[in-house]
């Protein structure tokens, strides 16, 4: 399941959630600090896992 982060724009709270991909399409998140729904995704690194079949 893929994280995100995020930045409440009222409280300026920094957080990460763990969403499926059709949890994150309906952008129903909130702050979980203030509740406030106007946050903003913050741009991070990330990091796959492949296998190699020979």
């Amino acid at each position: 399941m893929p994280s995100y982060e995020f930045l409440c724009e009222k409280c300026k709270n920094q957080y990460t959630l763990q969403l499926r991909l059709a949890e994150y399409e309906k952008k129903k998140y909130a702050c979980p600090k203030c509740k406030s729904r106007k946050v903003k995704q913050q741009i991070t690194t990330f990091q796959t896992k492949t296998s190699r079949k020979s």
